[in-house]
């Protein structure tokens, strides 16, 4: 199809659509981009976590965190009996004394670093469980989404899928 003065309709739409195509790209990357910048990191010398009386010192390449509620019955039991591919750092929002167990670590804290760990990635329900992997010494970035649990019979099936 031509127009006046021998200059195609083609050359203009795939012009459009060249430069549509570019910024698509680019939205998605600078999109996926922020959604990785959004992953916190958690350093353990300035968040101090308790083993009962021991200050919590992570030795593991990656763990898998649940901050969950004591008060929910069995909550303890289940988190005790879980076997899972990773250690697991049970932080209770009630700070209730958990005993540990081969693969579940039951830490608490006080108020003050209770609510900044709260804050910092962003909790809203419990139980609620997370990846973190370590970035250096006792720094770990988060390395998944933060995910409300549903059912903590189910957990084993669903860290698999995370």
């Amino acid at each position: 199809m031509a127009r006046k003065g021998g200059k195609s309709l083609f050359s203009l739409t795939t012009l459009l659509a060249s430069f549509f195509g570019a910024t698509m790209i680019a939205s998605a990357f600078a999109y996926f981009n922020y959604k990785f910048s959004e992953y916190k990191f958690i350093d353990f010398n300035q968040f101090v976590f308790y083993e009962k009386n021991d200050i919590f010192l992570p030795k593991a390449q990656k763990y898998i965190v649940i901050f969950y509620s004591s008060r929910h019955r069995g909550t303890i039991k289940k988190l005790a009996h879980l076997n899972l591919a990773y250690p697991v750092l049970a932080i209770d929002y009630y700070n209730k004394v958990g005993k540990n167990s081969k693969s579940t670590l039951f830490l608490r804290t006080g108020t003050n670093t209770s609510l900044k760990f709260i804050q910092r990635f962003n909790i809203y329900d419990v139980p609620a469980i997370f990846f973190i992997k370590r970035y250096k010494d006792s720094l770990y970035k988060q390395d998944s989404m933060i995910r409300k649990l549903d059912n903590l019979n189910q957990l084993s099936k669903q860290v698999t899928t995370l």
